[in-house]
C-alpha cells in the first residue's frame, strides 16, 4: 500500500470523528433539555448520508470516463457500489465523510424547535438533491471545475469544500431556519449555551479532525505541511481577530467567541490552504474572524433565527476564504502577479453555489413542513424536545435543579 493510500486512512478517520465533535459543539450550545435532539441531528446525518452515498451518492458525486455533462454524474451507473474497483474504496470512503459533515452543519440553525423526523427526511433530500451534485460540480468535473477553460482563466480552487461544504451549507441553513421559524423567546441573550466544556471539546474535535479535512488529499510532503501550517495559522489568528472586535465593541472576551473564531478561520483557510503562504493565511484568519464576530448578530437584525449561527461562520467565512484567493493565492492571485481572471471565477463559484443551495433547500423546508409540520409543537419546546420526543436527558437533574433551570431560562427570555 502507497504511503499516500495510508494517509488517506487516517485522515478518512480524522474526518470522520468530526460529525461527533460537531454534535459535542452543537450540544454545548444549546439548552439543556434539547442536547439530546441537537447532538441526534449530527447522529442520525452520518447514519442517512453514509447509506445514501453508498447507494448512489458517490455515483453522483463524479463523471465517469467518457460520461459528459456539468450538473451530476448518473447516480444509477453502480448502485451500492457493487461494481466498484476495490483500489477506489478509499476514496469513496473519504468522501463520506464529507457529505456527512456537510449536512450535519446545516442542523445549528434549527437547535430547540423542529423535531428529529423532519430532520432526517430534509438531511436525506438535501444531501441527493444539493450536496451530491454540488460535490461533483466542484471535485467531479462539473461546471465550477470546467468554468476555467470556458472562460480561459486559471481554475477555480477549493482545496477541501469552500463552496461545497461551507458556503452549500450555510446558504441551506438560512433557508431551512427562513422556513423553521423564530424560537419561543427569541432575542439576545435568551437562548445561552448550557455547558462551556462540551463547546470546548467539540471545537477541539473540529480542529483535530481538520488536519485530516485539509491536508487527506496531499500527495506531498510539502504540500501536506503548508497546509498543516496554514490549518494551524488561520483558525489561531481568527481566535485573535474575534476577540479583537469584541474588546473594540466593549464584550468581555467568551470562551464561545474563541470557539467560534477558531471555526471562522477554520472555514476561510478550507478551499484556500494549499495556495497561501502563511503569511496570507494569518492575514485571512485576522479577518474571517472580525467578520464573522460582527456577522453572528445579523439574525437579530434581519429577524431570521439561525440558532447556532451557520450562517454568519460557515455561509461568510466560507466566501471570504474562497474569494480571498482571488487576491492572494501563489501565482494567479490579483496581488501575487495574476490578474482578474481567478477572482472572476471564484466569485462566480460562490454565487452559483450559494443561489442553488437556497433555493433547492426552500423548496425542500417547505415540503418538508408541508408533510411534517416541521416545528415540534409549542408545548413540546417550551418542555423540552428530549424529554417528551426523545425519552432521555442529558443530565440527570433533581426536580429542584430542573426548576431553577427553567427560572433561569425564564428570566432570559424576559430580559429587556
Amino acid at each position: 500500500m502507497e504511503a499516500t493510500d495510508v494517509w488517506m486512512l487516517a485522515s478518512t478517520a480524522l474526518v470522520l470523528v468530526m460529525t461527533p465533535g460537531l454534535a459535542l459543539f452543537y450540544g454545548g450550545l444549546v439548552r439543556v433539555r434539547s442536547v439530546v435532539n441537537m447532538m441526534l441531528f449530527s447522529i442520525s446525518a452520518m447514519g442517512v448520508v453514509g447509506m445514501l452515498w453508498i447507494l448512489f451518492g458517490y455515483g453522483m458525486s463524479y463523471f465517469a470516463e467518457g460520461e459528459t455533462g456539468w450538473f451530476a454524474g448518473n447516480p444509477m451507473k453502480d448502485l451500492g457500489l457493487v461494481a466498484t474497483d476495490q483500489a477506489d474504496f478509499i476514496g469513496i470512503g473519504f468522501g463520506v465523510t464529507f457529505a456527512m459533515i456537510a449536512t450535519a452543519l446545516i442542523s445549528g440553525a434549527i437547535a430547540d424547535r423542529v423535531g428529529l423526523g423532519s430532520w432526517i427526511i430534509f438531511s436525506g433530500v438535501w444531501a441527493a438533491l444539493v450536496y451530491f451534485p454540488v460535490a461533483s460540480w466542484v471535485w467531479g468535473g462539473g461546471w465550477v471545475m470546467q468554468l476555467g477553460d470556458m472562460l480561459g482563466t486559471p481554475e477555480v480552487i477549493d482545496l477541501a469544500g469552500g463552496t461545497a461544504i461551507h458556503i452549500n451549507a450555510g446558504a441551506a441553513a438560512l433557508a431551512l431556519a427562513i422556513v423553521a421559524g423564530k424560537r419561543r423567546g427569541f432575542g439576545p441573550g435568551s437562548h445561552r449555551p448550557h455547558s462551556l466544556p462540551l463547546v470546548t471539546i467539540g471545537a477541539a474535535l473540529l480542529w483535530f479532525g481538520w488536519i485530516g479535512f485539509n491536508a487527506g488529499a496531499a500527495t506531498e510532503a510539502g504540500e501536506a505541511g503548508l497546509i498543516l501550517v496554514n490549518t494551524i495559522g488561520a483558525p489561531a489568528a481568527a481566535i485573535v481577530g474575534w476577540l479583537i472586535i469584541d474588546a473594540i465593541r466593549g464584550r468581555k472576551p467568551s470562551v464561545v467567541g474563541a470557539a467560534s473564531g477558531a471555526i471562522g478561520g477554520l472555514v476561510a483557510i478550507t478551499p484556500s490552504a494549499a495556495n497561501l503562504s502563511p503569511v496570507w493565511a494569518l492575514l485571512l484568519g485576522i479577518i474571517a474572524g472580525g467578520a464573522c464576530a460582527f456577522a453572528i448578530d445579523w439574525k437579530y437584525r434581519l429577524g431570521y433565527d439561525d440558532s447556532l449561527d451557520v450562517v454568519g461562520l460557515h455561509l461568510v467565512a466560507g466566501v471570504i476564504g474562497t474569494i480571498y484567493l482571488g487576491f492572494f493565492a501563489f501565482d494567479d492571485g490579483l496581488f501575487m502577479g495574476g490578474d482578474a481572471g481567478l477572482l472572476l471565477v471564484q466569485t462566480i463559484s460562490v454565487v452559483g453555489v450559494m443561489l442553488y443551495s437556497f433555493v433547492v433547500s426552500l423548496l425542500i423546508a417547505l415540503a418538508v413542513k408541508a408533510i411534517t409540520g416541521l416545528r415540534v409543537p409549542a408545548a413540546v419546546e417550551d418542555a423540552g424536545i428530549d424529554p417528551v420526543a426523545h425519552g432521555e436527558e442529558a443530565y440527570a437533574l433533581t426536580a429542584e435543579e430542573l426548576r431553577e433551570q427553567r427560572e433561569e431560562e425564564g428570566r432570559l427570555v424576559s430580559a429587556p
